[in-house]
């Protein structure tokens, strides 16, 4: 099975501090391709028992003594390589020490020598038998290396990965991840005491039997990265190559597979970090349509029960306000409906006095009538320069042209910001205090939005984002989605995207001559399903009018082709 249940600390207790550890993920080429070795943890009665994971244990105190025997990596380098002010050492020969005591293979050379100690016959019975009393604390690594004239090879160790338990649990580790390649001329054997099994598994099978075997979250993300690779010169490049090794903390959420760890790359990660960084697990890794989720004592979300290819998860409708006379602004009404309107009601922490519209498509708008009617609230938009796909009857009682400012309370002041491009009515707003912007559809998590002439501009919108550089700001908070963290990484990855879209445009255009928008849809979208096709068709044509607005290319009788130059 995979980990799902999460054993934790007392809600009142401080987080135990972590304790330095390391692991060792061992790789070998096998005619199907990398295989990673894996050890079943024996029953101890806490969340490790019956884990497949990887050779591995804490750093301890005895490992300093094998400093001495260290080659390749001096504590300088490891220090260096891990990011550390003093210790890094202690983590490659703890390394290096749990993986001979749990699983047999011995990362040491004579001195000298390039090649890995060869353990077979009589020799490997008489080093194996180190093994336990190592592990009862009787006798040392650095024993066995003087008892038998061996250094460790601390260079065949690779520095991968960094994670870090959540302060919610019981126990604790700060762990560093190293990948290595088996030593040649030794043969694996699990030691039946910490470990009770072990299997030489491709990690897209160990993947496949997630299951079966249970396979603790960062075991389960190192496998996932491993299998990206065929060959192990390959993973050992990467791993080798000059890179910046981030710590990862899994956040702890709720949903509908239970308690469970969450990692950066899952779409709720940062909010989670945001709203619940002590891991307590209120907090959902879903959108939950109807639900209100509190992201701040100032900042509140609502999503309509909308999702789509085109919605994802469904509209947020975000209040935001507060102060001592607890009055709220409602920013993206949402659809036509009533049940999303009777929560947004009921998940107002207090009076709704204001509406703020970021545009005024059909799934943002339309339930602003109803607001209004039920709280007599104060409109704020635009309205848009062409009808296709809007909502008629948007009628704003403040009409926005970017630049105003709204003191909703002595401590929450909006500010908002005309930023045409997907819209040409499309405002974002700013909650100076949290630096945090409301995007509607500017920007999106996990896509990229839907670019539809006329009303939608693409030259607008790359101008729009350009200008959002400009701004100091800390979270977005979308239309559609979670809170997003690192807003100028996002908002470049956009900008980027759009540009290599263009660039297959032009090379398209480069290629085919003059050519209709139906054939050069099928090469600049040939990495988005057909099903989609329709949707990227509008922005295909907002790529072709800016490229004619910046004279590089030119329609005539509805084929596109390049300006001679």
């Amino acid at each position: 099975m995979s980990e799902s249940t999460v054993h934790t600390a007392s809600a009142t207790a401080t987080p135990p501090p972590p304790r330095p550890a390391a692991t060792l993920v061992v790789v070998r080429d096998a005619a199907v391709g990398i295989e990673v070795l894996l050890l079943r943890r024996a029953e101890r009665g806490d969340h490790n028992s019956g884990a497949w994971v990887f050779p591995g244990g804490i750093v301890d105190a005895s490992d300093a003594d094998a400093h001495r025997c260290c080659a390749g990596v001096d504590d300088a380098q490891a220090c260096a390589r891990l990011g550390l002010e003093r210790g890094g050492l202690g983590y490659y020969v703890a390394a290096v020490r749990e993986c001979f005591e749990e699983a047999g293979l011995l990362y040491a050379r004579a001195p000298g020598q390039a090649s890995l100690v060869e353990l077979h016959g009589d020799e490997a019975a008489r080093v194996a038998a180190w093994r336990e009393p190592m592990h009862r604390g009787e006798r040392t690594l650095a024993q066995l290396c003087a008892a038998a004239g061996w250094e460790l090879a601390l260079d065949r160790l690779v520095y991968f990965s960094h994670w870090l338990t959540p302060p919610v649990r019981v126990k604790r580790f700060d762990t560093r991840f190293f990948v290595a390649e088996a030593p040649p001329v030794q043969i694996s054997a699990h030691d039946a005491t910490e470990v009770v099994e072990q299997r030489w598994l491709r990690p897209a099978d160990a993947l496949s039997r997630a299951g079966e075997l249970k396979l603790m979250t960062p075991t389960l993300k190192t496998l996932e990265a491993i299998a990206r690779f065929d060959r192990v010169d390959a993973l050992l490049s990467f791993a080798r190559a000059p890179r910046t090794v981030p710590l990862t903390m899994p956040m702890i959420g709720r949903g509908r597979q239970g308690q469970r760890p969450v990692t950066p790359d899952e779409p709720a990660y940062a909010e989670l970090a945001r709203v619940d960084p002590q891991c307590r697990g209120s907090h959902s890794y879903e959108i939950e349509p109807g639900r209100a989720v509190r992201l701040s004592p100032r900042l509140v979300r609502v999503t309509a029960n909308n999702g789509s290819v085109m919605t994802g998860p469904g509209t947020n409708t975000y209040l935001v306000g507060g102060g001592s006379d607890n009055l709220w602004a409602v920013i993206d009404p949402g659809p036509d409906d009533t049940a999303h309107v009777r929560a947004v009601l009921a998940g107002a922490p207090g009076p709704i006095r204001w509406v703020f519209v970021t545009h005024t498509h059909l799934d943002h708008s339309p339930a602003t009538a109803a607001l209004v009617a039920a709280t007599g609230a104060t409109v704020h938009g635009r309205r848009a320069a062409h009808p296709e796909w809007q909502d008629a009857d948007f009628a704003p009682d403040v009409e926005l042209a970017g630049g105003e400012r709204f003191a909703l309370t002595p401590d929450c002041t909006l500010r908002a910001m005309h930023t045409p491009g997907h819209a040409s009515n499309h405002l974002c707003y700013l909650l100076e205090q949290e630096r945090l912007l409301f995007t509607g559809d500017h920007l999106m998590q996990l896509s990229t939005v839907v670019i539809n002439p006329p009303d939608g501009d693409m030259a607008a919108y790359l101008a729009s984002l350009r200008e959002l550089l400009a701004e100091d700001l800390e979270w977005l908070a979308p239309g559609h989605g979670f809170l997003m963290a690192r807003p100028r990484e996002a908002i470049e990855a956009v900008i980027a995207h759009r540009l290599r879209r263009e660039a297959k445009v032009v090379d398209a255009l480069r290629a085919l001559g003059a050519a209709g928008a139906d054939a050069l849809l099928a090469r600049v979208y040939d990495d988005v399903p057909p099903r989609l096709h329709a949707m990227a068709m509008r922005s295909l044509k907002a790529h072709l009018l800016k490229l004619e607005h910046d004279g590089t290319a030119v329609e005539r009788a509805r084929q596109w082709m390049l300006v001679a130059r």
